[in-house]
């Protein structure tokens, strides 16, 4: 037997073992690469109005690579844990023009249960934008599923900040206290969508949840699993920006939904990402939902 044979031999017991301590986070690893749909309403006051609302088809690369080890956290109130989990790159560029989007390295976290703050595993996403923001969302949700996933509405209406009154969760439709102002909901009712964008539905419809298109996407496939992890900066987490975006358009929530998929072909199997992502920005007194959905395929 080779020396690099016992070394590869001693190696791989303990890259199998990074991987089990990922728990539903392994389904992650690899790398995707897929379509999207993204909706942003940005402020404008440099082009003469208060916003523009912003529609663009998407490319996308996601990677997930392992830390290859345990991070302990000691404690002081408890015993010492030990956190797995994986380092990502998100890389979003525009369909039609192959513009740049969006970047957005980051870390999801597998967090064990803990007696002190009393609390069961979860699962936390840690990202930082080149705008000026930086966030910790923890998991509202996670777990694995037979068949397909459940893809619920998320409304893209603007709605009024209302002081001390929390921001609904994701799936939690219609918006409270749409906008009534007169030019603020006409381009969600009128809109056109991007060239790339091919969908059976109305550019309204689409604009209205873009829930739609990850819908489409599934609709004719056989899914045999799914797992699901679903998280929120609300969920004693937080977002925290430079200050230019608290003055100009304060970043205060994100809520995203992530379904790892077993898609069944009749011949073999194959794993598919798909995910709803809502930012919530904050300017002239309005909730604007900021919203992403994407269908990505494992290479």
């Amino acid at each position: 037997m080779s020396r690099q044979f016992q070394l590869l031999q001693r190696i791989a017991p303990a890259s199998d073992q990074v991987i089990d301590n990922l728990g539903l986070l392994a389904e992650f690893t690899g790398t995707w690469v897929g379509r999207g749909f993204n909706l942003i309403a940005r402020p404008n006051k440099q082009g003469g109005s208060v916003f523009f609302l912003m529609l663009n088809g998407t490319s996308e690369t996601l990677e997930f690579t392992p830390i290859g080890g345990a991070v302990p956290n000691r404690g002081s109130v408890q015993d010492d844990i030990f956190i797995h989990g994986l380092s990502y790159l998100q890389r979003v560029s525009d369909l039609d023009t192959y513009a740049p989007l969006h970047i957005e390295p980051g870390f999801w976290l597998h967090v064990p249960p803990t007696t002190d703050p009393p609390a069961d595993e979860s699962y936390v996403r840690l990202s930082t934008i080149p705008h000026g923001d930086s966030l910790v969302a923890q998991s509202v949700f996670a777990t694995e599923v037979p068949g397909p996933p459940v893809l619920a509405p998320v409304d893209s209406l603007p709605f009024l900040i209302v002081p001390g009154t929390p921001i609904p969760g994701l799936n939690q439709v219609p918006n409270p206290d749409p906008i009534k102002k007169l030019g603020y909901v006409d381009p969600y009712l009128n809109p056109k969508l991007p060239p790339s964008v091919i969908t059976q539905h109305s550019a309204a419809e689409i604009v209205a949840n873009p829930v739609l298109l990850l819908q489409e996407a599934i609709a004719h496939q056989q899914i045999d699993r799914t797992v699901v992890i679903e998280v929120s900066s609300a969920n004693q987490g937080g977002i925290l920006n430079i200050p230019f975006v608290v003055k100009n358009a304060d970043t205060v929530q994100m809520d995203s939904i992530f379904w790892i998929e077993t898609v069944n072909t009749g011949q073999t199997t194959f794993q598919q990402l798909q995910y709803v992502q809502r930012v919530i920005l904050d300017f002239d007194g309005i909730h604007w939902p900021h919203i992403s959905v994407a269908t990505l395929v494992k290479q």
